[in-house]
C-alpha cells in the first residue's frame, strides 16, 4: 500500500466546489472518477482543503492510498487521460502513510483578482470580479497590512462554517496592480469559511467610503460580522499556493 500527494490546478467555474455533495458535480467527484477508471476501484481522497463553488485553484493538494505500482513520475499523465481539460494534475510524490493532505497542512496562500476598469473584459468573466470604479492599490494595500497578525477572525467568517476556533495567523496580506487587475493576496496557517472574500469586500468597502479607512482593527475586535464588508463573489478567487 502506498500513500500518494498530487498537485493539481483547477477552473472551479464549473463546479460546486472541492468537497463531493449530493446532485452537484464537485471536483473531488470528478478526481474519484478519473481514479476509478485508472485503477478500476472507487479510493476515498483526502483534500487540503475545501473551496466553495466557482473558486479556482492554481494548487490544490490531496492524497490517497492505493496498491498500484504505477511510478510517481507516470501518474500525473494517467490522470490526466480521464480528467476533463477543466483539471490538471501536474506532480505526484510519495508521502508517509500517515500524512494527511488536510491535517499536515502548515498554511495556505489566496489571491483575489479584481478587474478594475469602467469597460467589461470577455476574458475575464468568471475568473476576476468587475469592479467599475477606480481602486488605489496603494491605499488598500496599507489597509490590507492591519489584517497581520494573530487574531480572532469570527467578524470575516460566514455563518454556516462548522469550526469553533475562529483565531488564525495571517503572516502577510498585500494589494497591487497589474494592468486593469487588482489583486489581494493573503497568506495565513488557515482560514475560516468565505474569509478571504469578506476580507476583499471589506476592503472595497473602504475604497467606497461605506466603511472608515483605520477600521479594520476595530473591526476584527468586534467579533461582529456585521461589521465586515459583503462577501465578495467567488469568481476571483484562487488558491495560489499550499505550504506542507
Amino acid at each position: 500500500m502506498r500513500n500518494l500527494l498530487v498537485t493539481m490546478r483547477y477552473d472551479g467555474t464549473h463546479y460546486h466546489g472541492w468537497q463531493v455533495q449530493e446532485n452537484a458535480v464537485t471536483v473531488q467527484q470528478t478526481f474519484q472518477d478519473a481514479l476509478e477508471k485508472l485503477f478500476g476501484e472507487r479510493l476515498p481522497v483526502t483534500g487540503c482543503s475545501r473551496t466553495d463553488s466557482g473558486v479556482h485553484a492554481l494548487m490544490y493538494c490531496c492524497n490517497f492510498r492505493t496498491e498500484s505500482a504505477i511510478p510517481c513520475e507516470k501518474l500525473p499523465y494517467a490522470l490526466n487521460a480521464h480528467l476533463p481539460d477543466d483539471i490538471g494534475v501536474y506532480a505526484c510524490k510519495e508521502v508517509p502513510m500517515d500524512f494527511h493532505a488536510r491535517y499536515a497542512c502548515k498554511g495556505k496562500r489566496y489571491i483575489y483578482k479584481i478587474h478594475n476598469s469602467p469597460f467589461r473584459d470577455p476574458f475575464a468573466m468568471g475568473y476576476a470580479c468587475p469592479y467599475r470604479p477606480n481602486l488605489c492599490a496603494e491605499l488598500l494595500d496599507a489597509q490590507a497590512k492591519d489584517f497581520i497578525g494573530t487574531h480572532d477572525f469570527a467578524a470575516f467568517a460566514a455563518s454556516g462554517g462548522s469550526v469553533e476556533d475562529t483565531v488564525r495567523t495571517v503572516q502577510d496580506a498585500c494589494v497591487y496592480r497589474d494592468g486593469e487587475t487588482v489583486c489581494f493576496e493573503v497568506q495565513a496557517d488557515g482560514f475560516l469559511y468565505n474569509m478571504v472574500r469578506i476580507m476583499t469586500g471589506t476592503l472595497l468597502g473602504i475604497a467606497e467610503g461605506k466603511i472608515p479607512q483605520g477600521d479594520i482593527p476595530k473591526i476584527i475586535d468586534s467579533l461582529d460580522r456585521n461589521r465586515a464588508g459583503v462577501t465578495a463573489p467567488p469568481q476571483g478567487l484562487y488558491l495560489k499556493e499550499v505550504f506542507y
